[in-house]
């Protein structure tokens, strides 16, 4: 750029900072002012695409000690020049005396500045620069990644626990493999890479929302099981050791302990959905059933039982519901 240029641009203006302004200063003045302009904030806005290259220019020059130095200097002079050669003996012009600073008037500085060369420190500001190219010959986007694509499958609570690998068909023909990890709750997406939409910068993924069918007696929370259980009404009153089955199968022992009531809940630590992050529980809600049927043996060994309750002084269980029930 020619020293008169320099002179007649205010570069500390520009950015909106005084001339003391420090590094970080002119740096945060910057990254607010290029965001704020960017081609690709405004598009097809001239007005902010001038500003834009007349932000970054000055950011290029502020930013580096030596030209910050030498810019000051010039405007210090108050733009005196003289063409090289000129009236006053053949004396060396202001060009002349400073010729040598500005890379030949055909470097960074010059009068077709290119916008291309923004630090990359501050590529983030612009989702990945400006892929080299100037304004001069019109703004060139950087490659863009191919947009996603949506699908939907519903594999069963045993795919969902244990995992699966599912197919997808597309209209040509071809079938995606789906790999559905250990673990997936109901809603989650699956990412498969590369089989998206096409784009500059390769194809974009494919985002795969996976259902999972109900089971009839395993519950999902969260990573937590719930099943429901139910014990005999002498087990729940005298406690008692049953064998539950588990997820995997299996089946494991669990004490019922004695006067456990209906609805309550026991929890079997480690024993319900695995996935990367760890592992659930399973909790056991008991339901206790009420004989039916009962013979006149059982029922004189009932009232026998109700009777001794009753002379150990049980409380009534119903005692307080009216105290409950007011409004």
């Amino acid at each position: 750029m020619a020293s008169q240029d320099w002179v007649e641009k205010d570069f500390y203006a520009i950015l909106g900072v005084s001339k003391d302004a420090s590094a970080d200063e002119i740096k945060k003045a910057y990254r607010k002012l290029a965001r704020k302009y960017h081609p690709d904030t405004n598009p097809g806005d001239a007005e902010a695409e001038k500003r834009f290259k007349d932000i970054t220019e000055a950011h290029h020059v502020l930013s580096d000690p030596e030209e910050r130095q030498q810019y000051d200097a010039i405007r210090a002079m108050g733009g005196a020049r003289f063409a090289p050669g000129g009236a006053g003996g053949g004396a060396a012009g202001f060009e002349d005396l400073f010729g040598g600073l500005f890379t030949g008037g055909a470097g960074r500085h010059s009068r077709g500045f290119s916008t291309g060369n923004v630090p990359p420190e501050f590529a983030d500001l612009f989702g990945g620069g400006f892929g080299g190219a100037g304004y001069g010959g019109g703004f060139q986007p950087p490659p863009q990644k191919g947009a996603d694509r949506q699908a939907t499958t519903t594999i069963s609570f045993a795919g969902s626990i244990r995992g699966t690998t599912i197919g997808l068909r597309e209209q040509s023909g071809e079938v995606i493999d789906v790999r559905v990890p250990a673990g997936i709750r109901d809603g989650q997406k699956v990412r498969v890479r590369g089989k998206g939409g096409p784009g500059s910068a390769g194809p974009g993924d494919l985002m795969v929302t996976v259902h999972v069918k109900p089971h009839d007696f395993f519950a999902r929370e969260g990573d937590n099981l719930r099943i429901h259980v139910p014990v005999t009404f002498d087990e729940a009153a005298l406690g008692a050791q049953i064998e539950v089955p588990t997820v995997d199968g299996g089946t494991v022992k669990m004490k019922v302990p004695a006067g456990t009531n209906s609805g309550r809940t026991l929890r079997l630590k480690g024993r319900g959905v695995k996935t990367s992050k760890g592992t659930g529980d399973l909790l056991v809600t008991i339901d206790v059933v009420v004989p039916q049927n009962l013979t006149k043996e059982a029922e004189e060994a009932v009232r026998a039982f109700a009777a001794a309750v009753a002379k150990n002084g049980q409380a009534d269980p119903r005692a307080h519901l009216a105290e409950k029930a007011k409004l």
